[in-house]
C-alpha cells in the first residue's frame, strides 16, 4: 500500500492553476449516436437541432497516442493532470450549472483549470483528490460551468477481502430499471473516447484490478440520472450535481430512483438490494 510520505504533495499542488483549452464542432452524427446509445429515437428536426444534455462529455476528449497510454488504458500520468502515483483513477463526482444549450454545428470550447489537489486517508487507504473546473462555451455563448472531482487510490491489499456494501438503498417515488450491459458500457466508452479498460476488458477488470465485473462509468450513471430527472420534470435541470458512492457492475440491473425534495429532485442509483451507487440532485 502507498504511504502518504511517498506522495510529493508540494509537487502535485504545483499543478494548481494549470489550464488547457479544447475545442470541437458538434455534429448531427455524434448527437445521433448519443441518442441511440440511450435508446432515444431521432425525434423531430427541431428537437434534433438542440444537442442532448450531457453530450458535452463526449466533446474534445484527449486524443492521446497509443504509446502514451498507461497500462490501465488511461493517458499516462503528467501533462494537464498532476502525476499522482496511485494506480486507480475514478471520476468521484461533479457539479454542473447550465447557462444555455448546445446546438448541432456549434463550435464548443472548454477551458479547464486545476483548482485543487488534496490527500486524505480513507477506509481503503490513501486517496488523492484533484478538482478541475471547466467553463464551456458554444459559438462564444457561455453554456456550462462544471466542477469535476477526480479521485486516485491504491489497489486494495491482497488480504483486504470484499468491500463492505453498506445499507440497502431506499425506494424512490420514481423508479426505472436499466440494463448496464457490456454493449452499453462499450458504446459509452466509444462516445467519450475513454480507453479505461475496467469498462470493457473483463479479464483486466477482474484479474488485474480485482473488480467482480465490468465497472459502470461514473459519467454514464450521472447521464442516466440527469436524463431521468429531465423526463420526470419535463424540462432539463439548470443545476445538477452527483457523487459516486459505490461501484456498479455490468450484468446486474441498475435501478434509478428519484424523490421530490425542496423544489427539486433527489436522485440515486443502486442495484436491487444493494447500497446507493451514485447520489445526485437536480434543480430548476
Amino acid at each position: 500500500m502507498t504511504d502518504v510520505r511517498q506522495l510529493d504533495l508540494a509537487l502535485l499542488r504545483s499543478w494548481i492553476g494549470r489550464e488547457e483549452t479544447a475545442e470541437e464542432v458538434v455534429t448531427h452524427a455524434l448527437a445521433e449516436r448519443f441518442r441511440a446509445t440511450f435508446d432515444e429515437g431521432r425525434g423531430t428536426a427541431e428537437a434534433s437541432a438542440t444537442a442532448p444534455r450531457m453530450l458535452h462529455w463526449c466533446l474534445a476528449p484527449p486524443a492521446v497516442p497509443m504509446g502514451e497510454l498507461g497500462a490501465d488504458g488511461h493517458p499516462a500520468r503528467g501533462g494537464f493532470l498532476p502525476p499522482v502515483p496511485l494506480p486507480r483513477r475514478m471520476w468521484a463526482g461533479g457539479d454542473l450549472v447550465f447557462h444555455g444549450e448546445i446546438s448541432a454545428s456549434d463550435a464548443v470550447r472548454r477551458i479547464s483549470r486545476i483548482a485543487d489537489v488534496s490527500v486524505k486517508e480513507g477506509r481503503s487507504g490513501l486517496l488523492c483528490f484533484v478538482s478541475v473546473c471547466h467553463e464551456v462555451s458554444a459559438n462564444g455563448r457561455a453554456v456550462l460551468s462544471e466542477t469535476q472531482e477526480i479521485v486516485y487510490r491504491d489497489h486494495p491489499a491482497a488480504d483486504a477481502g470484499p468491500a463492505r456494501g453498506g445499507a440497502p438503498a431506499a425506494e424512490g417515488e420514481h423508479r426505472r430499471s436499466i440494463d448496464p450491459s457490456a454493449v452499453l458500457l462499450f458504446r459509452y466508452s466509444a462516445l467519450t473516447f475513454n480507453g479505461h479498460r475496467i469498462h470493457y476488458d473483463l479479464p483486466y477488470a477482474t484479474r488485474t484490478e480485482g473488480y467482480p465485473g465490468l465497472v459502470v462509468q461514473g459519467p454514464l450513471q450521472a447521464t442516466l440520472l440527469a436524463r431521468f430527472a429531465e423526463q420526470i420534470h419535463g424540462a432539463p435541470p439548470s443545476r445538477f450535481s452527483f457523487r459516486g458512492l459505490a461501484p456498479a457492475y455490468s450484468g446486474t440491473p441498475l435501478v434509478l430512483h428519484a424523490q421530490s425534495e425542496d423544489g427539486g429532485l433527489k436522485l440515486w442509483s443502486a442495484v436491487p438490494g444493494g447500497p446507493v451507487s451514485m447520489s445526485a440532485r437536480a434543480d430548476w
